[in-house]
């Protein structure tokens, strides 16, 4: 897969394409390029993955971050799965916000990318302020000789598959169905820093975890059975998430991961932590005993959810 970031470079003659954000790039996205891959196979033509390095919502809405479930590069790395033959990075800027469909079509598309066949997701919209829908899309595109289609809907055992939906399980914890949507594990990657070390006094060492990209979405409030990964092996533990209220942490958001049977330095390492199941919420306790009674029963539970892995 080769990925275009300016598209001044573009030399293309014609191309199957689709366009979207693809956050994630869940089962639904993959059936989408699945359909494009299968388009640009029976006319002998490249298949294009057009899409944005950052979020439209950030231009459209300044006051709004949305959280995303991948990073740019995690995004690029999922689409080179499906085996597309190109990914056009584009830049959504308030001038590209201010075009018309009709104007998207056929100066970026058309002229600019020389799409011949464009896929349109079943429910997706584009074009200022998204007022259009595939009907005029249809006749835009024959306006300029391209040919627009609709793709099927996908769904998952009845249950149709949004980022956005992705998002909310993540949020309220349910990381188990998110990976059930999303066909892969929820992830988060950073590097390990130096706490306090309580965890150390009680017998439950922890590992400070520093997420490298601040927009991705961060799980609810809580403990979890995860999987880490850094230098290239793969380790069991638990991650909890919170204030740390039984210490008096203050408002400050802790991500602190005890990792099974293991005791090595490990600060400064890159980890990539993968999350399995919930297994309970951030709680305050009377006493570090008593936090130090709830971490023994939190290990048995996510040593049971990782053995069933």
């Amino acid at each position: 897969m080769k990925v275009i970031y300016n598209i001044d470079n573009w030399n293309e003659e014609a191309v199957v394409a689709t366009i979207g954000f693809f956050d994630g790039v869940h089962p639904g996205h993959r059936y989408l390029l699945g359909e494009m891959k299968k388009l640009a196979e029976k006319h002998n033509l490249p298949s294009t993955v057009i899409t944005f390095s950052t979020h439209p919502r950030v231009v459209l809405h300044s006051d709004y971050q949305p959280k995303l479930l991948n990073s740019f590069d995690e995004k690029i790395d999922l689409l080179a799965k499906t085996g597309v033959d190109y990914v056009v990075m584009m830049d959504f800027t308030p001038e590209m916000a201010t075009l018309t469909a009709r104007d998207f079509i056929t100066d970026i598309l058309a002229k600019k990318l020389n799409v011949k066949k464009l896929l349109i997701g079943y429910d997706h919209r584009f074009g200022f302020q998204r007022v259009e829908g595939f009907e005029q899309y249809v006749i835009y595109g024959n306006e300029c000789g391209m040919e627009v289609v609709k793709a099927s809907s996908y769904s998952e055992k009845g249950q149709a598959i949004s980022s956005s939906t992705v998002r909310n399980l993540i949020s309220r914890g349910d990381v188990a169905s998110a990976a059930r949507l999303l066909g892969y594990s929820y992830h988060l990657k950073g590097h390990i820093v130096d706490g306090r070390k309580v965890g150390r006094s009680i017998g439950f060492p922890t590992a400070n975890v520093a997420v490298s990209e601040k927009a991705k979405v961060i799980p609810y409030n809580g403990s979890y059975a995860v999987r880490l990964i850094f230098d290239d092996k793969q380790y069991n533990g638990m991650l909890y998430i919170g204030s740390r209220p039984t210490l008096d942490n203050g408002d400050d958001v802790s991500i602190e991961t005890n990792i099974f049977d293991f005791s090595d330095d490990i600060y400064g390492k890159n980890v990539t932590v993968e999350f399995i199941d919930f297994i309970r919420e951030d709680m305050k306790f009377d006493s570090l005993a008593e936090l130090t009674e709830q971490m023994r029963i939190d290990k048995i539970k996510a040593l049971e959810i990782l053995d069933k892995e």
